[in-house]
Formats: structure tokens, C-alpha cells, sequence
């Protein structure tokens, strides 16, 4: 099952054999041996290298799933004699990023300090992907539906989109709004099809008007905070994302309203998975920070 997880993902025999420490003949063999069980070829030969067949893309998702679950019995045996250990893999999205994970990371790590966490900030198709497979022990950040049915999500809490700009951008020193103030303005926005970007495509609608076309489109918190301090530019984004921003006043809420550009944060778990006590010590430092939040 390793073999195939791991030539599934680079489509090359040698560099397979090689990551395994086994000859290339072993890793043949033990693929072939496998095919032999299912009853079914799970590769076929292209001049891209070794490419799952799509039955073997269903199977391999299976084999990862099992693999997951194995990787976690060192950690569940240590767990036994009272030490949380291992390693945590989750997925990051924008939302949960700037203060949410670091102070539940932290946390986790000062209680123990043998876990070792791992985070990945992918699109969100890869991560999904990822948690499907076992790969990745949970994604946190903003729910999106799950149609399938494959996933459990967990609301956290509620945030809400804001406005935002440089402390001393014309607009922020209006005490009132109004839809037209903001007509005169360069945007920097999130990537069409993003929930954010079609919700605020959904509001500018709703007032009878066209949406902004963004001179910037970018996923990138940290080119978003630079377009933001050093020019006049506008965004729509959740004030928890520029939080350190905005408390130091570089950045600034602006007093505009935009209803329906609320969202949930929360976790989202492969549906059946079995955590691994590092993966649930992390999750119970999440829902602390978040429950202090909340009262706050």
C-alpha cells in the first residue's frame, strides 16, 4: 500500500524504490502483487510514468486512509503511558491563521512539548484532498457546504467580512458610508470563485450596482497588507485576518455595512476518521481559544 500511495503521487518506479530504501524489482513485485489481489491493473504506463488507473485512484485513496490510521499507533501506544507525541498535520485556511492557530499551537505545545505540528496552507481542493486521504488530521478555517457527505464540520464561531484601508486613507475619516463613496477607489480582492469574492459580487448586486473590478487579485495576506499600507487602496476582508494591523494602527475598519458577508469558522474531520491524541490535544487548545474569544 505504501509503495502504490507513494508512486501515485510521483509516478516514478526508481524514485519510489529509493524513498522506500528497497530495489526497484521489490517495489514491482509488491505492486504487482497487489494488483493480483484487487483483481485489477491500479497503473498504466504513459510517457508521464506510472499513472493511477481510475480504479487505482480510488483504491490508493483507500490505502492512504489505512496508512493514516497505522502512522497513529506509535503515537496512541505513548498516549497509553501518559505522553502526547507525534505529529499533527492540519489544514490552515486564511481565516484561522493570524491568531487562532498560533495561540492553540502554542498551547499545545507548552502542555507537550514532544508534538510536532505541521501546518499546510494550500488552496482549498488540496487540503480537502488531503483530509479525504488521511493525510491531513483536520482543516481549520471558514465552512464551506460539504455536498458529498465526506466531512464533519464544527462551527467555532461567526465573523463577518469588514472593509478595510490605511489608517489615513481619505475614507477613514467619514464617520458614515456610502455605497458611492467607494466608486473613486482601487481594490485589491481575493481570486474570483473564492466564497468571499462571490459574496461581495452577491452584495454589490443586491444594491443594483456592478461590482469592483480589483487592479490586484491575490490569496496573499502579506502582499494584501503591503498594497493596503502603502497606497489608497481597498479591501474587503475579515478584520480577524489584519487584527495585529489594525490594534497598531496601520490599517483601519471602515464604517460600512455589507449584510450577508458572514461566514463560519470552524473545523472540518474527515467523516469515521480516528484522531491521534496529538490531533486531539490540538483540537481542545482550538476550542479553548475560541471559547475566549467568544466571552471577550
Amino acid at each position: 500500500m505504501h509503495a502504490a500511495a507513494l508512486l501515485a503521487e510521483v509516478h516514478h518506479m526508481p524514485t519510489v524504490a529509493h524513498a522506500m530504501g528497497a530495489s526497484q524489482s521489490a517495489v514491482s513485485q509488491a505492486i504487482s502483487r497487489l494488483e493480483d489481489m484487487l483483481g485489477q491493473p491500479l497503473f498504466v504506463r504513459t510517457a508521464h510514468g506510472m499513472l493511477p488507473t481510475d480504479a487505482g485512484r480510488r483504491w490508493i485513496e483507500r490505502f492512504e486512509r489505512a496508512l493514516a490510521e497505522l502512522r497513529h499507533i506509535p503515537e496512541d501506544l505513548a498516549a497509553l503511558a501518559g505522553v502526547v507525541q507525534g505529529t499533527v498535520t492540519i489544514g490552515a485556511l486564511p481565516l484561522a491563521r493570524s491568531q487562532l492557530l498560533p495561540a492553540a499551537i502554542a498551547a499545545v505545545l507548552q502542555r507537550h512539548p514532544r508534538l510536532h505540528v505541521s501546518s499546510l496552507e494550500s488552496p482549498y481542493g488540496e487540503l480537502t484532498a488531503g483530509l479525504l486521504s488521511g493525510r491531513i488530521d483536520f482543516i481549520v478555517g471558514a465552512l464551506r457546504s460539504d455536498p458529498g457527505g465526506a466531512f464533519v464540520l464544527r462551527s467555532l464561531f461567526g465573523d463577518k467580512a469588514a472593509l478595510v484601508a490605511r489608517a489615513g486613507h481619505p475614507l477613514a475619516a467619514k464617520t458614515r458610508l456610502r455605497i458611492g463613496d467607494l466608486a473613486s477607489y482601487p481594490w485589491v480582492l481575493s481570486r474570483p470563485g473564492t466564497p468571499l469574492r462571490e459574496s461581495l459580487v452577491q452584495f454589490f448586486k443586491s444594491q443594483g450596482l456592478a461590482p469592483p473590478e480589483p487592479v490586484v487579485e491575490t490569496g496573499d495576506l502579506a502582499l494584501l497588507r503591503g498594497l493596503l499600507v502603502s497606497s489608497d487602496m481597498l479591501t474587503v476582508v475579515s478584520a480577524h485576518q489584519l487584527h495585529y494591523e489594525v490594534e497598531t494602527a496601520q490599517l483601519a475598519v471602515l464604517p460600512f455595512d455589507m449584510p450577508g458577508l458572514e461566514r463560519s469558522i470552524g473545523i472540518m474531520t474527515r467523516k469515521g476518521a480516528l484522531l491521534a491524541p496529538g490531533a486531539r490535544a490540538l483540537l481542545h487548545e482550538i476550542n479553548a481559544a475560541s471559547t475566549r474569544w467568544h466571552q471577550a
